[in-house]
């Protein structure tokens, strides 16, 4: 949810920067949008900006970044993905997660909203303490259909492996994952190696909530980004 970033926000207004956090469910309230398309909405949008924003994403949005960055790399300053996955290497892997994430669309149209949640949140990847606040997501029940779209649309099975695509990428870009979420920590060990200005960071002390358990360590790598932006 756009307002999971607030923290964050606060403490980059503080240093005189302005975050502008997505509402990623608004590109799924009126209909499918695949990744493709929405790579093509957020390059439009930072078209707009006076000059080219840092991009930043987390788990599922650090997949949208990725193909926001190969959609047109030249509109980004540079990009921070987080505990996110390049793409699945093996055909079975990805109809598995397919059907893993069309059982878990079904749960967001058809379970009790509790209900759903408090399965979505046992999940033992995201256990951990946040330091920071994640917004309250009750309030997303009225969005049901977007948030089933969204496990759908874009599922990991659904994505291409980007890994040998990322060469292409001519920006800085910084991979972060945390300490105790091994399974991506391997990945972002993988494939930053092979992006031409590419960096990792960490692992910091978090598991894969990395921005909301470890927020201090979190805002001086966006600060780093930043930093090497305006180098």
């Amino acid at each position: 949810m756009a307002a999971d970033w607030n923290d964050l926000s606060g403490r980059m207004a503080a240093l005189g920067h302005t975050v502008h956090a997505l509402d990623l469910w608004s590109y799924l309230d009126h209909g499918e949008c695949d990744f493709e398309e929405f790579a093509r909405r957020i390059c439009e949008e930072a078209r707009g900006e006076d000059s080219p924003p840092a991009l930043i994403g987390y788990s599922l949005g650090g997949r949208l970044a990725l193909h926001a960055l190969l959609e047109d790399s030249r509109v980004w300053g540079g990009a921070m993905i987080v505990s996110a996955h390049p793409g699945l290497q093996n055909e079975d892997e990805r109809l598995l997660r397919l059907s893993n994430d069309r059982e878990w669309a079904d749960k967001a149209l058809a379970a009790s909203w509790s209900e759903f949640l408090a399965e979505w949140e046992s999940q033992g990847i995201l256990q951990g303490v946040c330091m920071a606040s994640l917004a309250d997501r009750a309030q997303l029940e009225v969005r049901r259909e977007a948030v089933a779209r969204g496990f759908t649309a874009w599922s990991l099975g659904r994505q291409a492996d980007l890994t040998p695509l990322l060469e292409t990428v001519e920006r800085p870009v910084i991979w972060l994952s945390g300490l105790r979420d091994q399974k991506f920590k391997n990945l972002a060990d993988r494939v930053w190696p092979q992006m031409p200005d590419s960096y990792q960071l960490g692992p910091l002390a978090a598991g894969h909530r990395v921005p909301w358990e470890a927020p201090d360590d979190f805002a001086d790598c966006v600060e780093h980004l930043i930093d090497l932006i305006n180098r």
